[in-house]
């Protein structure tokens, strides 16, 4: 039996990769597989290169493509040779009504992080098509404090595992075990453009990352472009922030903005993304 790490290089998982290093988390896993969406902040990858060196077990990087290009791609349908859009990432809109909708789409995690880090399992470990039987097990770095985002494999031939649920261990105490031997706390890991960052996490990159903020902003009315002039079946004008307005027009600095709790990530995560 193979023990394969899924690594969303957030704090559980980092912590959860740490544990086994330190030989707290048995047996030791025989590799951790990254998924990149190639939309990660450049603190991500410097953490993951950091974390590397303190793993004793290889860390494989995965990618299906660049999520930001191919979320602005431009198709044409094989059924009627009209343009579409694809939905990739989750957006929120506004119906010509008036009347807005919240949380549109959500093919990311699947095919950008979940599809690509089996089919590298597979590939590593030689698991044919159609294979019934239990080959691999595979940690996932959910803490006690989420533990609804808990999910059963959809293979016959791999089973999940959550040692961080088995330890009944939260995410503080995740960035507690890591401060107490000697371990910075790690980045947020997840798409700088995140249509689920709160106005919190907005505010930061605003401020401490400038130029990815714009590139949020770009991104943000590059989405609204294609989406209007190339998918007509789409009859809502889309925006990045739950408000429905852009990037480059919110007041991140408002009062009600400051008090605004975190965006409830662990609701809307599959578990494979922002740990």
């Amino acid at each position: 039996m193979k023990h394969i790490l899924s690594l969303g290089a957030g704090v559980q998982s980092s912590a959860m990769a740490l544990m086994a290093a330190h030989g707290e988390i048995t047996p030791m896993p025989d590799f951790a597989v990254f998924a990149d969406t190639q939309a990660e902040p450049p603190h991500v990858y410097e953490w993951l290169k950091w974390l590397e060196t303190k793993l004793p077990f290889p860390v494989h990087y995965v990618t299906k493509g660049n999520l930001t290009e191919e979320s602005l791609k431009v198709k044409i349908r094989k059924a009627d040779g009209g343009e579409r859009v694809n939905n990739l990432i989750p957006f929120f809109g506004v119906m010509p009504d008036g009347k807005k909708v919240a949380a549109i789409g959500r093919k990311c995690t699947n095919d950008y992080k979940i599809l690509p880090i089996l089919k590298r399992i597979k590939e590593e470990l030689g698991i044919n098509r159609g294979e019934k039987n239990v080959k691999v097990v595979q940690w996932i770095g959910i803490s006690w404090d989420e533990i609804q985002r808990m999910k059963e494999s959809r293979f016959p031939w791999i089973e999940h595992r959550f040692p961080l649920i088995e330890t009944q261990t939260k995410r503080h105490e995740c960035i507690a075990w890591m401060k107490k031997h000697g371990y910075t706390e790690p980045p947020r890991s997840a798409c700088y453009y995140c249509p689920f960052h709160s106005n919190e996490e907005w505010r930061k990159l605003r401020n401490e990352s400038p130029e990815l903020f714009q590139k949020a902003i770009d991104f943000d009315k590059d989405l609204r472009e294609v989406h209007k002039n190339h998918n007509k079946r789409m009859k809502m004008e889309v925006y990045l922030h739950n408000s429905c307005e852009p990037l480059d027009e919110i007041d991140f600095d408002s009062d009600e903005d400051k008090g605004q709790l975190t965006w409830d990530f662990k609701a809307e995560c599959e578990g494979m993304c922002g740990v």
